[in-house]
């Protein structure tokens, strides 16, 4: 009797201390006084760009409404209830998620059960701290345009710099802080769509990530979409102002090879043109004029012909014909390839007319100037 009760104790503790397994769907229990029976609320995915989808609908009755399903991994969603203002962000994830609703402000209801969600209240509450330091710092500027203070705005603007580098690099710091945290996965899709991403920036802090996270679903399927926009970041990064422009060689109508390096003068413009095109043709009078004032002091001008679209019958006579009728009497070059030109893609051309305007180094100093700003652009250049 005694060996059983000692077994039974034994059986007892194993059967105690065993993990607990791991949910593998998610209910979401929402609470919320004052929202009237009947009305709806919605849970949506957030997607790339910030799009959002409706992935379930719940009607609130007696106060409470329940979601129920599962994902594949902690995903950044959004809850919203039809008269209620505002959204409801928060990391949804295989767990039992509670939801106290506040009816005045749906972003500041209550949420307990997430893991993921924990991460992305404090990224919150620190991206909040750091954003209400740097608009105090700008309204204090603001407020302070008296002459005899200039000592004391000169410390306001370097506290702004500084101000403003630590809201901009909180992501960055988050990610490289939780390296195992699915808020960071979903941080680092979010900031690298914005427009002026650095993207090896964020490649990097993705390959900083633990190895669980970064073989993943969400993880391969946003290492996939990084390496494409490192593509595309790096062909207009390149072509920036600040760079030396790249060298490339063409042909000319005469078939000869040309290099822009041979062409390169105390200022030179690398000037993107075809012969159906209409803006372009409008342009090249004022780039004629412009040729013609200062060629004799420096200027240099080589075009790029995007002619050989699928309309034209014969692109390379069109060429021909359009630089006699513009009298563009500098150096042009061609493929004939339309938009696949093999210079258009090394300069990121997606739309013409498009001017590149490079010092005498070769330095791109300026871009996409058409008129009087062309102009100006060349003449101060030469002057120097």
């Amino acid at each position: 009797m005694k060996n059983v009760l000692i077994f039974t104790i034994i059986g007892l503790l194993l059967f105690g201390c065993k993990p607990e397994e791991k949910r593998t769907d998610f209910i979401i229990n929402g609470k919320a006084e004052g929202v009237y029976n009947g009305v709806r609320a919605y849970l949506k995915k957030v997607e790339k760009k910030g799009r959002e989808r409706i992935i379930d609908t719940a009607v609130v009755i007696n106060e409470k409404f329940n979601f129920s399903g599962k994902v594949l991994y902690p995903t950044l969603s959004v809850i919203e209830i039809n008269s209620v203002n505002g959204k409801l962000k928060f990391m949804l994830e295989n767990s039992s998620i509670d939801i106290t609703i506040d009816k005045s402000n749906l972003s500041q209801s209550k949420i307990e059960g997430s893991a993921s969600q924990d991460d992305y209240q404090k990224y919150q509450e620190d991206l909040q701290v750091y954003r209400k330091e740097l608009m105090d710092i700008k309204t204090e500027l603001r407020n302070n345009r008296s002459i005899r203070a200039l000592a004391e705005r000169d410390s306001l603007k370097n506290l702004a710099t500084i101000a403003e580098k630590n809201y901009q690099e909180l992501p960055l710091k988050f990610i490289n802080s939780h390296p195992s945290s699915y808020y960071s996965l979903a941080l680092i899709e979010q900031e690298s769509a914005n427009k002026n991403a650095n993207i090896d920036n964020y490649l990097a802090a993705f390959n900083s990530l633990d190895p669980e996270l970064q073989s993943s679903p969400k993880g391969i399927s946003l290492k996939i979409a990084l390496d494409n926009l490192l593509t595309v970041y790096q062909k207009k990064s390149r072509v920036e102002i600040g760079k030396i422009a790249p060298n490339f060689k063409g042909t000319t109508p005469n078939g000869t090879t040309v290099s822009l390096n041979e062409v390169k003068g105390k200022v030179t413009i690398i000037d993107f043109w075809a012969a159906w095109c209409g803006p372009c043709r409008r342009e090249n009078p004022n780039v004629v004029k412009i040729y013609n004032t200062y060629h004799n002091d420096g200027l240099e001008i080589i075009g790029v012909s995007l002619d050989g679209a699928r309309g034209q019958k014969n692109p390379k006579q069109a060429w021909i014909d359009a630089i006699a009728k513009d009298n563009l009497t500098w150096t042009q070059v061609s493929s004939l390839q339309y938009f696949k030109d093999p210079i258009a893609e090394l300069y990121n051309i997606n739309a013409i007319p498009a001017t590149f305007i490079l010092d005498a180094e070769g330095k791109i100093v300026a871009k996409n100037l058409r008129g009087y700003a062309l102009e100006a652009k060349v003449k101060e250049l030469l002057s120097q």
